[in-house]
């Protein structure tokens, strides 16, 4: 063959090539054209190259040491954004991996999708043993909002648009996206390619209740002696805040905020109840429920709470009405269209909290603060938490930017107590699962997405969860101080073994353990602190740097106690009684 005509074959090689496309590239440009711009996950086969080809294209990609923390991450940068977090895994032991936040996400009305290789249907059906074999759509379905397969490589934009529309619709949550592996390099022309992908129009229309619901609502608050708002993190996620905050003033009606709705107004909010929560449920005749379930965090609305209140619920859901206690004015929407709807329909004067009430609250409030003052003053030796979180407090309320991801026992009941929240949506915990593990996972979705500082306050146990993904943050050398509360155990690190045992008790954990030289194994600060003042020195200097950082908070082992505020969750067996039968 001639120069010429090789040279001459080359280019219709070249032409043809690029009239082609494959799964990879349909994938990405899917999710471009629907504004996804990070995505977090660990690669292998068979995404490597999609992740590869992600980020030739712009989008950024954020690699994890382990799929839940990638996944957690995903599922709060939806809580953040309020649009779908990606995450991206391999098959088989990665996707079960992910599935863990994919479900937290579900849990917690976060808008989530994980997209997962997988091995070649055929072989899976037939159970041939393939490389990871599993049928991960059977797994995924009875542990999120919704799960798809794309069997077609031309099926790939219309999957990519269903995945996303369903996980932030309605009630947000997460949605798995299974994509085997013959799918991702299969071939098509790459005209009919882009003719295959869509944009959404309109993926989270607002949804306006009716208005003999909103009448009847506003009848209910009208006659009621001692309303009560509570504030959820559904609250924090419709970024309603300026309208929250007017119905909350406009009515005088107290609030009490759910941990991840502290901020929606600054904690120090004179019409905040958080201080006087045990009475305020007790005592209200009359609970608006914003973004929020009577769940197990409030007690399924029954102990603690005046058996004969009346609830108020707003809620994009219609099923969530009445799921543990009889609802009498359900308000079915968006909380946005609903508190539009309330100043609308509500005639001047018409609400308006009673003076009494509010004073009772105020009285209580003034009270229960003035005894956590005189506990934080308090500087004992060794540490305790209040004292370490303290300092963290004096440090954070100069700096109300920061975000503030908090997981533990005891550290994170103490801290929710404690650390006050000026802005919205910026503590983010564990939230209604209580799963242990969201830490670092959080921490760099927060730092990603909003470019801010992040403060992650870890019990010891609680950080062991995702404690590699340090080397994320120093990795991308993300802003993320890790703050442990350090005392040796779970629940708390003085528990002698049982029986005479040589080994250590089941909830100890390394006294000696230096996680501030974890942190510099991979080039970040570590800092050890045995005082307040010391944590307050590490915690300025290290936000002030910029950079990944750590403290390690050294704790008293014998502060803490058995599973925190939820004490009463435990069975009642040896634990309880000292050991004896």
């Amino acid at each position: 063959m001639t120069d010429t005509a090789a040279a001459t074959d080359t280019a219709a090689s070249d032409e043809d090539r690029a009239e082609l496309t494959d799964g990879y590239h349909l994938v990405v440009d899917a999710l471009k054209l629907n504004d996804v711009e990070t995505i977090y996950g660990v690669v292998g086969i068979p995404i490597t190259d999609l992740a590869r080809l992600a980020q030739a294209e712009g989008i950024r990609y954020v690699g994890f040491r382990h799929e839940s923390n990638a996944g957690h991450a995903a599922a709060i940068a939806g809580y953040l954004t309020k649009k779908p977090g990606i995450a991206l895994t391999v098959s088989a032991p990665g996707f079960l991996n992910g599935l863990v936040a994919l479900a937290n996400a579900t849990t917690n009305c976060f808008p989530m999708v994980q997209i997962s290789g997988s091995s070649e249907r055929h072989l899976v059906d037939l159970k041939q043993g393939d490389y990871e074999e599993m049928d991960q759509l059977a797994a995924a379905q009875p542990f999120v909002k919704a799960a798809y397969r794309i069997s077609r490589v031309e099926d790939i934009g219309r999957g990519i648009a269903r995945a996303l529309r369903t996980a932030i619709s309605g009630r947000p949550g997460g949605v798995y996206l299974d994509i085997p592996a013959a799918v991702l390099g299969s071939i098509m022309p790459a005209e009919e390619g882009a003719k295959t992908l869509s944009r959404l129009v309109d993926p989270a229309p607002r949804q306006l209740p009716a208005p003999e619901a909103v009448d009847r609502a506003i009848e209910l608050l009208a006659s009621a002696e001692r309303p009560l708002v509570v504030l959820g993190k559904g609250a924090a996620y419709a970024q309603a805040d300026d309208k929250i905050k007017q119905f909350i003033e406009s009515t005088g009606i107290p609030y009490a905020p759910m941990s991840m709705a502290k901020g929606l107004l600054p904690d120090g909010h004179p019409q905040s109840a958080a201080a006087a929560r045990s009475l305020a449920l007790k005592r209200a005749d009359v609970v608006v429920l914003m973004g929020a379930r009577l769940n197990w965090l409030l007690n399924h609305g029954e102990r603690g709470w005046n058996p004969d209140a009346q609830f108020i619920q707003i809620d994009i859901e219609p099923k969530e009405m009445d799921s543990n206690q009889p609802i009498a004015a359900p308000l079915v929407g968006d909380i946005e269209s609903v508190l539009d709807a309330l100043a609308e329909r509500t005639k001047p004067g018409q609400i308006a909290a009673p003076q009494a009430w509010k004073d009772e609250l105020a009285a209580k409030t003034a009270d229960n603060v003035a005894k956590m003052a005189k506990r934080l003053e308090a500087d004992p030796h060794p540490m305790q938490f209040m004292g370490a979180l303290k300092a963290v407090r004096d440090v954070l309320r100069e700096r109300p930017e920061v975000y503030l991801v908090n997981e533990g026992a005891n550290a994170l009941d103490i801290a929710r107590n404690v650390i006050d929240m000026q802005v919205p949506r910026h503590r983010l915990d564990s939230g209604t699962w209580g799963v242990m593990g969201i830490g670092m996972g959080y921490a760099i979705a927060a730092a990603v997405e909003s470019g801010q500082p992040v403060v992650a306050v870890e019990g010891d146990s609680a950080f062991g969860f995702s404690g590699m993904d340090l080397e994320t943050i120093c990795r991308y050398n993300l802003p993320v101080v890790t703050v442990i509360m350090n005392n040796g155990g779970v629940y708390k690190g003085d528990e002698a073994p049982g029986g005479g045992s040589s080994d250590p008790a089941p909830t100890a954990l390394m006294s000696a353990a230096r996680h501030d030289q974890m942190i510099e194994a991979f080039g970040g600060k570590g800092y050890r602190a045995t005082t307040p003042a010391e944590i307050t020195a590490a915690l300025t200097e290290a936000l002030a740097a910029g950079g990944p950082a750590l403290i390690d908070c050294v704790i008293d082992p014998s502060a803490g106690t058995e599973s925190g505020h939820i004490a009463h969750l435990n069975p009642k067996g040896l634990g309880n009684f000292g050991g004896k039968k």
